[in-house]
């Protein structure tokens, strides 16, 4: 399976903003952004030309792009999120956001189990998750209202899941999600997510537009 190997923090540095790929140093001094500000990596970050304000289409680019990165997906698979948005039923943009929500990766970061969307893959990858009370290893499997995303009882001293949790309020949790009951370390998928659950800073018209040429 594809996947992304390279240093993370570039990306944040790309996009001019933080994506939260780096789980606590995010949160420190030592974030590349704070550090460097938001110049563009490479050696030719703070060039006249770079620095240009973008319009039209890459304005749209860098949209997708973004968005890719804040959910850690590869292109192939994110154009395969768009058709399935675009063929249902109300607004594309909000669905195919709605869709990446909904990604089991993104429940268990959203949950407070990891401390970034990048981490939490890797605990579902190693199966360190259930849903429902069983072993899901799959982190693109599409959570649904009632389900409840727990750690397993074996997994639960694990050193990462432990300081996550532990830091878990400091980044809060989303209306979609609430406490198991009878859950030690569990989160119930209340209702499924909206768009003013997502990041408001994302403009997923400019995907479709983009999408749409």
């Amino acid at each position: 399976m594809a996947r992304y190997r390279a240093a993370v923090c570039r990306l944040c540095r790309r996009e001019g903003a933080k994506l939260f790929l780096k789980g606590d140093k995010c949160y420190k001094p030592s974030c590349p952004i704070e550090a460097r500000g938001t110049q563009p990596p490479g050696q030719h970050g703070n060039s006249p030309r770079r620095g240009k304000a973008l319009v039209g289409y890459g304005q749209q680019l860098r949209e997708k792009q973004k968005v890719k990165r804040i959910y850690f997906v590869l292109e192939g698979q994110f154009r395969n999120y768009f058709e399935k948005a675009a063929r249902q039923k109300g607004i594309t943009g909000e669905n195919l956001l709605v869709l990446l929500e909904r990604r089991l990766d993104n429940a268990v970061y959203r949950a407070g189990f990891s401390t970034s969307r990048r981490q939490a893959r890797q605990l579902v990858n190693h199966g360190h998750i259930e849903v429902n009370g069983r072993k899901v290893d799959i982190p693109s499997f599409q959570v649904k209202a009632g389900d409840v995303v727990t750690v397993r009882e074996t997994s639960r001293k694990n050193a990462h899941i432990e300081g996550a949790w532990q830091t878990a309020a400091g980044r809060g949790r989303p209306s979609w999600l609430a406490p198991a009951e009878g859950a030690e370390m569990g989160a119930r998928v209340a209702s499924l997510p909206t768009r003013d659950d997502i990041d408001r800073s994302i403009n997923e018209q400019l995907i479709v537009e983009l999408y749409s040429k």
